[in-house]
């Protein structure tokens, strides 16, 4: 089976070049992804500027309507979709669910998009003189998302995108492309037009020209930091705006006051969940004080030890496997990297056997959790993204030491703290140069009516993702100073600069 694109409102081929989309629990294939030509991204682009000057038009509570249609239609279909994330990315059903579920709250919010782009009014600015400020779609955007959010992402994007009078064009992850073209039909299904919604699969070149192309007039990123800090310098130099989400390297901080078992059941969540393939789950827990470490360490290895690995598909199991071969091998690479710098590595994920359905060992891109202690600035296992089910525990004498450690890092993407003490919660979300901050919560990532982003190297550009600074992302402002002189109401050339003073 081959997966195609969606141009114009309709399933469209395009580009000679292929791949094969694997299901991960399997190490199997039994389909390939178009990969499309500039030509393909071309076409696409075209429908989207066709279809603007009608879309632009239609009134912000007409569009509202169909996102309100299209997040019935998602409900209503997430078991298809969950399917379709669990096939191709490998995480299990439950989380894929709440992935879309997070999706559809940032759906329900672009339904506000009528009171969202309501401008301000000033009366008698001057005399006789009334002035207005309102938000204009920008025209023809783009959005370009990653593999481990195959739903949700793009829902980030395109629904407010369009929701405030643009058209878009998607690429999302050539990995995990049946999700976001599933949910472009639902979307035409609720009533979007031909062309505002288009989804190209493809690679590099793709990519390329859509940031190129100068019909693109914004292109939104999510993925890893040296491809983010491309797309901002290139789509900066061609006159577009731009946001870049880029990677992250989370720390949770552990006071000896916190609740200790409560920590490491978040923790087990943070680290573990997708296969510790998100942006913001936790690789590193620093830990106050070597009693601190060594009740973390004791809680995280006794659960560890329970958890269940296997086929996401059955819900049963608390992870499910990486996304490809190739990941798998960078992460145990990693592994490995992290015993040769002399990390003390106590729970050991290389040694995880997962039995097929066959009962003979699955040929799936399965890595246990595993656990370091001892791990230190100075080692790759803390410097860089894994993006895999590793964590690391990191001790330190005190909190200032912690947060010097969160703030020396390159990343500044999201941040934790556990501790039953006020003052010192206050003091850190205040001081800690990271964009996300969770107090005893360990995944803070804001809902759909604030924004999601970091500092540092984890974003370029000055707006965040979803909420309120996506209003702001996908429309420009214009403001209109008008005024009605009286019949026979003549005046003398002026030229000095209007004061607003008569």
């Amino acid at each position: 089976m081959t997966i195609t694109h969606w141009i114009n409102g309709e399933p469209a081929a395009g580009g000679e070049r292929s791949q094969p989309v694997y299901d991960p629990a399997t190490g199997q294939s039994a389909q390939e992804v178009q990969l499309a030509d500039r030509a393909t991204v071309e076409r696409a682009i075209a429908a989207a500027e066709q279809a603007y000057p009608a879309w632009r038009d239609t009134p912000p509570l007409k569009r509202a309507r169909i996102m309100m249609k299209l997040k019935d239609l998602l409900e209503q279909h997430a078991d298809a979709i969950c399917q379709l994330i669990t096939a191709e990315h490998g995480k299990v059903l439950s989380d894929a669910l709440g992935e879309l579920q997070r999706g559809i709250e940032n759906i329900e919010y672009a339904g506000y998009v009528p009171e969202l782009l309501k401008g301000e009014h000033s009366k008698e600015a001057g005399p006789g003189i009334d002035s207005w400020s309102e938000f204009q779609p920008l025209g023809v955007v783009a959005g370009i998302t990653p593999f481990n959010f195959p739903a949700m992402v793009p829902l980030w994007m395109w629904p407010m995108a369009v929701a405030c009078g643009n058209t878009f064009v998607l690429k999302p992850s050539e990995r995990v492309p049946s999700a976001a073209l599933y949910i472009a039909r639902l979307a035409a299904e609720a009533g979007l037009p031909p062309g505002v919604l288009n989804v190209v699969n493809g690679d590099r070149e793709a990519v390329e020209t859509l940031l190129h192309d100068g019909r693109v007039k914004a292109i939104s990123f999510v993925g890893s930091t040296p491809v983010a800090e491309h797309i901002y310098h290139t789509g900066c130099g061609q006159n577009k705006r731009v946001q870049a989400l880029g990677g992250a390297k989370n720390h949770a901080v552990v006071l000896p006051d916190a609740d200790i078992p409560g920590a490491v059941g978040a923790l087990m969540g943070a680290a573990f969940g997708s296969c510790g393939q998100r942006c913001m789950a936790i690789p590193l827990g620093v830990a106050v004080g070597n009693g601190t470490a060594e009740a973390l360490i004791a809680g995280l290895r006794q659960q560890m030890a329970a958890m269940r690995v296997g086929p996401g598909s059955d819900n049963r199991n608390d992870m499910g496997p990486l996304v490809t071969q190739q990941h798998y091998q960078k992460v145990k690479g990693y592994i490995d990297q992290g015993v040769a710098e002399g990390a003390e590595l106590l729970v050991d994920g290389r040694e995880l056997s997962v039995i097929g359905a066959d009962g003979r060992p699955s040929q799936g891109y399965f890595l246990g959790p595993t656990l370091f202690d001892r791990v230190t600035p100075g080692m790759r296992i803390y410097q860089e993204e894994i993006f895999g089910p590793v964590l690391g525990v990191v001790r330190a004498a005190s909190l200032p030491e912690a947060m010097a450690l969160i703030d020396a890092h390159e990343y500044g993407n999201g941040t934790c703290l556990f501790t039953r003490d006020g003052e010192a919660a206050r003091y850190f979300s205040s001081r800690i140069q990271v964009g996300m901050v969770g107090i005893n919560v360990a995944l803070p990532v804001p809902v759909a009516y604030h924004s999601f982003g970091g500092w540092k190297r984890s974003l370029f550009g000055d707006l965040h993702a979803y909420g309120p600074d996506a209003v702001r992302f996908y429309t420009k402002r214009k403001t209109v100073t008008q005024r009605w002189p009286a019949s026979g109401d003549a005046r003398r050339a002026s030229f000095s600069f209007p004061s607003g003073q008569g």
